[in-house]
């Protein structure tokens, strides 16, 4: 069984913790990105026009003698209405707003998921191939000690992550804000965030408060992770920190 450093919260080495199977786990992009998509499939919000959009009119057709398309026509006016194939008529076939979007996924790929994902949290090419930035000395998974949970105030936070060398994906996080482009600006969500840190703790604690302003920070409790905390975009190798505790409950789960 494979060990690694536990990180104090000076940042200093406070002995070592056995890992548990699950970071042995083959990467699997493909099950990855399956089980991210179907993930936010559930998101969806049903799209599409009444049940009688465009039908309810008073068009009416001329008949024959005419010399014009016998089409149904407003009461008032000469202007078609009503059938899809004339200008000012109905969507031939518009989006059903009762339509299933979700995407399935069987029950043992969406675990191995999981499994391949935290897996991919300790593989540091693939971490740094998603952009995250932590100094070289800095041996992957990062587990730090139950201590950390404790800590009630975000300036406490900051200096942990300077002392375990791996605050500067933070200060990438707040600096890539961006401005988005296109109409999304006018509808709520102006700019677009970078996903930084992620946190896994034993159980909700104080934690959970004080590290939650931090840029692209997440924190979650170890039974709530999932593939889209821990390949955001389905891209696998999150930059993460466990705790102890989080690293002990991780045996026999996902199995």
């Amino acid at each position: 069984m494979d060990k690694t450093n536990v990180i104090g919260i000076s940042g200093n080495p406070k002995g070592e913790i056995s890992l548990p199977d699950i970071f042995n786990e083959p990467y699997r992009p493909d099950l990855i990105k399956k089980a991210v998509l179907a993930a936010q499939a559930k998101r969806y919000q049903p799209y599409g026009p009444r049940l009688y959009a465009g039908m309810e009119t008073s068009a009416v057709s001329w008949g024959s003698g005419r010399g014009v398309a016998q089409i149904p026509r407003i009461a008032t006016g000469s202007r078609a209405a009503r059938v899809p194939q004339a200008v000012g008529g109905r969507t031939a076939h518009p989006p059903k707003p009762e339509a299933d979007r979700t995407e399935k996924v069987n029950k043992k790929e969406r675990r191995l998921a999981i499994r391949s994902a935290v897996s991919a949290t300790a593989n540091a090419e693939l971490v740094r191939a998603r952009g995250h930035k932590f100094e070289q000395s800095v041996r992957l998974p990062l587990v730090a000690e139950n201590a950390l949970q404790d800590l009630t105030k975000t300036k406490e936070v900051v200096q942990f992550l300077k002392a375990a060398g791996v605050f500067e994906d933070v200060l990438r996080a707040k600096e890539g804000r961006n401005v988005r482009a296109g109409r999304g600006k006018l509808r709520g969500r102006r700019y677009k965030n970078r996903k930084s840190l992620l946190i896994v703790a034993a159980e909700d604690s104080a934690l959970f408060s004080s590290a939650r302003n931090l840029a692209g920070v997440d924190v979650v409790p170890v039974n709530s992770i999932s593939t889209e905390l821990l390949a955001p975009g389905t891209h696998a190798g999150r930059l993460t920190i466990w705790t102890e505790s989080a690293i002990a409950a991780l045996e026999g789960m996902f199995v």
